[in-house]
């Protein structure tokens, strides 16, 4: 009846062991739970940006006054009556003279 005990106290361990520092073990679990949160902070940024783009579009689908702003700042659109003006910021050294 000894015997049997040890061999069974043995064969728990050796079970125990592959749970805990084994292939596919607790180290993996731990790894894998890493993982899936990195994963969901990249999803949770990338809804983030496409929840900005979709309004972006929603705003240029509606607006035609969003169309022109954007093409003003992005394009430098300017209309056949108007005056484009550039406004150049001096340098800190030529204001020093």
């Amino acid at each position: 009846m000894r015997v049997f005990t040890i061999i069974v106290i043995a064969i728990v361990l050796m079970l125990q062991y592959r749970v805990w520092f084994g292939q596919h073990g607790m180290s993996d679990l731990r790894e894998l739970r890493q993982e899936v949160e990195r994963q969901e902070q990249a999803n949770q940024s990338l809804q983030q940006r496409n929840q900005l783009l979709a309004a972006d579009i929603d705003d240029l689908r509606s607006a035609l006054e969003a169309v022109e702003e954007r093409a003003r700042n992005e394009l430098g659109l300017v209309q056949p009556n108007e005056t484009f003006f550039r406004l150049i910021p001096r340098d800190e050294e030529d204001s020093g003279t």
